[in-house]
């Protein structure tokens, strides 16, 4: 009897981490993937420690944070991310319902690319922060 070994074979396609404890929210961002030119995995998490859990397993090319999340402030998830040399290449998108001026201040000091209502979050925003992943700016801890 002849033994066959199977590889298995990596995806190289880059993946999404959506941040969002909304099933729906979830939905419309996980649709916005999909319809944005950049073929892309998306990995689901609807709280940090998820988030933490699912940056560790592997490669996210982009993450979609939420600012209110069950475990914690998303944008203080952004500065500990920023503090972290392998997290902080990463770009962060956060997608929020009421955007305000202390999450803003917070975002900018994590080196945030967008801070996006969700009523205006759209595949523009995936694509440039796809296109702009390798220049990908410090951020400041």
């Amino acid at each position: 009897m002849q033994h066959q070994t199977h590889q298995q074979t990596r995806t190289l396609d880059p993946t999404c981490l959506i941040v969002e404890d909304s099933r729906f929210d979830q939905l419309m961002m996980t649709r916005v993937i999909a319809k944005s030119a950049q073929r892309m995995g998306v990995k689901v998490a609807a709280t940090l420690q998820s988030a933490r859990e699912a940056l560790a397993e592997g490669q996210i090319s982009l993450i979609l944070l939420d600012n209110n999340l069950p475990d914690g402030i998303g944008a203080n998830f952004a500065l500990e991310l920023a503090s972290d040399p392998r997290l902080a290449q990463i770009p962060v998108i956060m997608v929020s319902d009421w955007p305000t001026p202390f999450m803003w201040e917070k975002a900018a000091s994590a080196g945030v690319l967008y801070v996006v209502n969700k009523s205006e979050f759209g595949t523009q925003y995936v694509q440039q922060a796809m296109q702009r992943r390798p220049k990908r700016r410090p951020r400041i801890s």
